[in-house]
């Protein structure tokens, strides 16, 4: 359905994703009629060979159906979510001299009922595939090996389609796809490719029919029994990735977010450590409106139900979110979105913003939406995606975008002209703050594709201070490390300390020069624009990974 009018609030999506759960290139998946495996998948049907595909890399699958069974699920695109991997595997050898290597945690049917493979022992079943048919096959051996190399992941939406496995298509993607219609994965031109996965987004229109009782009044589509529906608002849902090597990407959509939809499944324990870490995010950038959607309530009983919300309600009060409702849904099945629109609607109002002051945009996105052999005359000038936080503008208006491009070791800001605003519901004449907006340009498309000008600022000429190379923040850290499941305390800060930053939707690194008890100076890689009063997310480096540490205020 048409959006009506441009978004104007932006509700965030976080939580932890099932993910882990995933086949080494050696294992095989069952598309169609055929058995391929990883590297077949890679090589063969994508074009790809495996050895120069580079990590967390997503790659569309052009099969017009998935198979389960012997049985067609559902005619759609799929997905093959490639990554590196480094850590235990559990191999498993069956009586007809099968070997599946799968990490710990990846689930199999044993009979009829999933198991993990970590607690699957030697005499248990295991389904497989042989010749066109499944049968069941003893297991004889279950060995724990380190494993260093690749794992992929083979999913289509709605429908996990490797044989005993559960696949990564994350809770909060297939909820914003139960809002709004709309695949936030499915995000552009560029995933045919293979791309680092990144922010997706959609808008939703939330109706009210004024006729029928709560919640089931509320929904997206407009229709009503009787009479008309009444527009209550338009939303814009910014689906960041909830893959815990992602998080970085999670706080420059963070930097966007008005309110949060926090995704735990109820099938899962409470809380999983990434989980904790997303919570963590949002309370430190400030999001204190948060709906709670307890996903997946299909999958359980109503006792295995009840105790995951007692434990998500003990979750939220540790960190001081004390009334927040919680609502189950199935986002799969589309149950009970009603009751989650008007849980929108109550606990995550429209900020106020002022559209007389002088218009600043932080980018989120940036595109070259030209397709490939486009006629010279007929290219179209770069796209910079993002949500205005004050102001107007127009078509025509002259805007700097800051701090520009890398020229000779240093950034260049860029002056261009608005050749065109868009919205949801289409091209426009002019934009206000909220919501998600895309901003044509006159600029080259060489500079705005592949997301290059995330993290710029965008204002009317002279608006924006120069860039800087250091910036002097007070800040806090946390005293133990957030995202693990042992209790980990850092160790003070000192200067020469490397940190990876989030300033806005930019993510930067820096070097602490000086530290005191409260406040900090840090030297950043790479030019930014640092407004007074801006919030900065922190991240150390724990055990060859990036973790949230932190956060400051710019002084």
């Amino acid at each position: 359905m048409k959006i009506p009018k441009q978004p104007e609030v932006n509700i965030g999506t976080a939580g932890h994703v099932d993910h882990g759960k995933c086949l080494t290139l050696d294992e095989s998946a069952y598309i169609g009629d055929t058995f391929y495996t990883g590297r077949e998948i890679l090589k063969e049907i994508i074009g790809y060979d495996f050895k120069k595909a580079y990590n967390e890399k997503l790659f569309e699958l052009p099969v017009s159906s998935v198979s389960l069974f012997g049985k067609d699920l559902r005619k759609s695109r799929g997905f093959v979510y490639l990554q590196k991997y480094r850590g235990k595997i559990i191999s498993i050898e069956t009586e007809t001299g099968r070997s599946i290597s799968v990490t710990p945690v990846h689930k199999l049917l044993v009979k009829d009922h999933w198991k993990k493979a970590q607690t699957i022992k030697p005499d248990e079943s295991i389904l497989i595939y042989e010749g066109k048919k499944l049968i069941l096959d003893k297991v004889v051996k279950n060995i724990t090996k380190n494993y260093e190399g690749y794992l992929f992941d083979l999913s289509v939406p709605f429908f996990h389609n490797f044989i005993s496995s559960h696949g990564i298509i994350s809770h909060n993607t297939t909820l914003v796809e139960a809002i709004t219609g709309k695949w936030t994965s499915m995000h552009s031109e560029e995933l045919k490719r293979g791309i680092t996965i990144k922010i997706g987004y959609a808008d939703a229109a939330i109706y009210e029919c004024p006729e029928l009782p709560e919640p089931e009044k509320f929904n997206t589509d407009g229709n009503c029994l009787k009479g008309e529906a009444k527009l209550r608002r338009v939303v814009s849902f910014i689906d960041s990735p909830g893959h815990e090597s992602l998080m970085s990407v999670m706080l420059s959509g963070a930097a966007l977010m008005d309110g949060s939809l926090l995704v735990i499944a109820a099938n899962e324990p409470v809380p999983q450590p990434q989980t904790r870490e997303h919570l963590q995010a949002l309370k430190m950038i400030g999001i204190k409106n948060i709906v709670v959607v307890q996903n997946k309530v299909d999958l359980v009983t109503y006792n295995q139900a009840l105790n995951n919300y007692n434990k998500i309600v003990e979750f939220l009060s540790s960190f001081g979110y004390n009334q927040v409702p919680i609502i189950p849904v199935s986002a799969q099945k589309k149950l009970n979105i009603d009751a989650l629109l008007q849980a929108i609607e109550e606990y995550i109002p429209t900020p106020s913003r002022d559209p007389n002051a002088p218009p600043l945009m932080q980018v989120l996105r940036s595109f070259d939406i030209n397709k490939p052999g486009t006629k010279i005359s007929d290219l179209k000038g770069g796209v910079l995606g993002g949500s205005l936080k004050q102001g107007k503008l127009r078509v025509g208006d002259k805007i700097e975008i800051k701090p520009g491009i890398p020229v000779k070791g240093t950034y260049q800001p860029i002056v261009t002209e608005v050749v065109s605003l868009s919205t949801s519901s289409g091209l426009v004449d002019e934009v206000l703050p909220g919501g998600l907006i895309a901003i044509g340009t006159k600029l080259d498309p060489i500079f705005t594709k592949n997301d290059v000008m995330v993290g710029n600022y965008v204002a009317k000429v002279g608006f924006l201070p120069d860039p800087v190379n250091e910036i002097v923040i007070k800040y806090e850290l946390f005293e133990y490390v957030i995202g693990l499941k042992e209790m980990v305390r850092y160790e003070k800060l000192r200067p020469g300390e490397n940190l990876r930053l989030n300033i806005g939707t930019m993510t930067n690194l820096g070097v602490v020069e000086e530290v005191t008890k409260d406040i900090m100076r840090i030297k950043l890689k790479k030019p930014a624009v640092a407004l007074r009063g801006d919030r900065v997310a922190l991240s150390r480096m724990v055990s060859d990974r990036w973790r949230l540490a932190g956060s400051g205020i710019i002084i």
